[in-house]
């Protein structure tokens, strides 16, 4: 097998996938356009492909392959062992509508096994398949074409849904998919030491490739039109295989990040080396969020909360192994000249990361100190009972930014207990609350009337004079519009000058003066994206958004409804007040003047 270290892996990729008359794309923003929802990152590489496979024409064509940067904290507990990190890279290659089982796995077995490419030797390879169902049959197809490239029936092991059988959900596309396993030691450890079956350590899978043939609605499921291919090639397990390596941590992206970090502290670097690979990888995950094109500020909602949650996970995790919380953030320049060839924007942004986490660091002092005091004050009851209840850990959390992992490691720590079903009782009443007012912000609008009509289109210019103004980062987080005002929320992480308001009231003024005519489109949203168009896009199975044009001021996707020309606004545009609503998060609030 060939030792490569992560440029050359992703050099040889694209070269052998060019060479199939591939588009090398670029990937996409960890952090997906809309808002809310369950898709708060980007998961897997196929994730921000699903419009294109499911029929819309992508500009590049019919075969396309990148390396996609994905998030994934559902395994957040596992991270530190060998395997689990919170960021990782995927490679992939993609045939929308084009080639099918034959190519896909004739070119993944090349890519693997072919001297110019992995070397990865012929009798390491075993294969999993689909075995069928009542509705779907045994992917007898992919069977013979592993067999046509010579891996013997024994290595070709059959599994049902659970392992072999890929779905977008309930509903959308789904289909089949066969993977690649390489067979680490080739001693059975018994025998049913089988891919799929056995978990010793023996077989690690290399690549998936998914068959979408089917469209699944409403339990019923028909052919597509178009069969399309997804295959998945992890970078940092590949390079780990490649390379002889027990852990991922010893790849070429992630030690240079952990021997910093280890360089950092005076505790036992073996007792301790689950909890420094913690460091690394949540250090790394915080680095490519707060840096992203798209950046994510900490917060105590969606993205915001999993990305504080991360890095005030790393700051007690600094305090046990007695780290410098300083030192731990410096080493995010390190993360930075790693990954800043195929990512310019984290060397752009390099001040920035580090100021966040700094920031972060300061409150996070300060909820723990109020935090702390509010559990002192709480001491009696909870000695008394044995345990934090739910009110106390909820309040720790929406009052104090405490997340419930942090809690409960206070808990354990002192050897309490948690009621941790009236936390999640209190935290989706928190979150079904939250939706309704999202629901609602998506206009902004409390009720319909001439007056509101004016302020939604004022927030419309209010955004795009902040944006000229203040600069591209600004992103709207909120409003509300009734008669009397509108209130605007936005990503900012300092308050406004003076001479800024100024300029933001005499920009939006120039254009109420210009008697704009307002208009109303509908496109697909990749077209909106060329035009220019801002704002929340939260259905990715849309095939066309409304934009609403002010002019060439303004453009933006959006519901409505408008006023149909800035003449209709009356008055003179005045900020009554610009302030802090959240961390990072600011909030103006605006009128209307009469003349």
């Amino acid at each position: 097998m060939k030792k490569l270290d992560h440029k050359q892996l992703k050099k040889l990729f694209f070269e052998f996938f060019k060479s199939k008359k591939h588009a090398i794309i670029k990937d996409f923003s960890i952090v997906p356009e809309e808002e809310g929802g369950e898709g708060l990152f980007i998961l897997a590489g196929m994730h921000p492909l699903i419009p294109y496979l499911m029929g819309k024409k992508h500009k590049d064509g019919n075969r396309i392959a990148n390396c996609q940067r994905c998030i994934r904290t559902v395994d957040i507990e596992e991270v530190g062992d060998k395997t689990h990190n919170i960021f990782f890279e995927m490679l992939g290659n993609w045939s929308l509508g084009d080639y099918f089982k034959k190519e896909s796995i004739e070119w993944s077995y090349e890519f693997l096994t072919s001297k110019k490419y992995l070397d990865i030797p012929h009798e390491k390879l075993w294969v999993t398949v689909f075995k069928g169902n009542k509705i779907v049959g045994k992917d007898e197809e992919s069977v013979q074409i592993w067999k046509s490239l010579g891996i013997s029936e024994n290595k070709i092991i059959p599994l049902g849904e659970k392992d072999n059988w890929w779905a977008v959900g309930e509903n959308g596309p789904c289909g089949p998919d066969t993977e690649v396993f390489i067979d680490l030691t080739g001693k059975p450890c018994g025998k049913k030491c089988l891919p799929g079956h056995c978990e010793c350590g023996r077989f690690v899978e290399i690549w998936n490739n998914v068959f979408m043939v089917y469209d699944k609605q409403g339990g019923k499921i028909t052919e597509l039109s178009k069969k399309n291919v997804d295959t998945g090639l992890g970078l940092e397990r590949t390079l780990a295989i490649l390379n002889g390596y027990d852990s991922l941590y010893e790849t070429s992206v992630l030690k240079p990040i952990l021997e910093e970090i280890m360089s950092k502290s005076q505790q036992d670097l073996e007792k301790e080396k689950k909890d420094f690979r913690i460091l690394t990888d949540h250090l790394r995950a915080s680095v490519f969020i707060l840096g992203d094109v798209n950046p994510t500020i900490p917060s105590n909602h969606g993205r915001g909360y999993v990305l504080r949650r991360i890095i005030r996970r790393s700051f007690r995790f600094c305090k046990k192994l007695e780290i410098n919380v300083e030192d731990w953030i410096n080493t995010s320049n390190i993360v930075i000249d790693i990954y800043k060839e195929y990512y310019p924007e984290l060397e752009k942004n390099r001040n920035f990361i580090i100021k966040e986490m700094e920031k972060e660091n300061e409150r996070f002092s300060k909820a723990l100190a109020k935090g702390l005091f509010y559990l002192k004050r709480m001491m009696p009851e909870i000695k008394k009972k044995g345990k934090i209840n739910g009110e106390t850990a909820f309040r720790l959390y929406d009052t104090f930014g405490f997340p419930i992992e942090i809690t409960r490691e206070i808990a354990e720590e002192n050897k309490w207990g948690i009621d941790i079903k009236k936390y999640d009782i209190l935290l989706e009443k928190h979150k079904e609350k939250s939706r309704a007012v999202s629901e609602k912000a998506k206009s902004g609008l409390v009720e319909e009337s001439k007056e509101t009509l004016q302020y939604h289109t004022l927030t419309h210019l209010l955004q795009a004079a902040l944006i000229k103004i203040l600069g591209k980062q600004v992103k709207q987080k909120g409003s509300n519009i009734n008669k009397e005002r509108l209130r605007f929320d936005f990503s900012h992480d300092r308050s406004m000058t003076k001479e800024e308001i100024k300029k933001v009231e005499e920009w939006i003024q120039d254009k109420i003066d210009k008697k704009l005519d307002v208009t109303k489109e509908k496109m697909t949203y990749e077209v909106a994206m060329k035009l220019g168009a801002i704002g929340l896009f939260n259905d990715i199975y849309a095939k066309k958004v409304t934009v609403y044009s002010v002019g060439n001021a303004s453009k933006e996707i959006c519901r409505g409804p408008h006023v149909s020309n800035t003449k209709e606004i009356k008055g003179k545009f005045k900020i009554k007040k610009e302030e802090s609503s959240s961390a990072g998060v600011r909030r103006i609030k605006a009128i209307l003047i009469q003349d």
